[in-house]
């Protein structure tokens, strides 16, 4: 069975240079409904866009809390 999280991300171009570099492996965001979720930064290259990564996305995730999809459900 897997669960379906919605957080709002907002990382500035700036920021993901720190993932990008190694930094920072792991991003850390509260759910709409206040949850802390962690899953790795990488998930988040093919979501990058000109200002960012920014909005309302949904995490997809196993019984084992293992990630299994990442989707922009907006654009903010």
């Amino acid at each position: 069975m897997y669960a379906r999280l919605h957080v709002v991300l907002s990382i500035s171009p700036q920021q993901l240079i720190q993932y990008y570099e190694g930094h920072a492996s792991t991003v850390v965001a509260k759910t709409k409904d206040g949850r802390t979720v962690r899953f790795p930064a990488n998930v988040l290259r093919s979501l990058v866009q000109a200002n960012g990564v920014q909005g309302l996305f949904e995490l997809v995730v196993d019984e084992n809390r293992k990630l299994i999809s990442i989707k922009r459900v907006d654009n903010r």
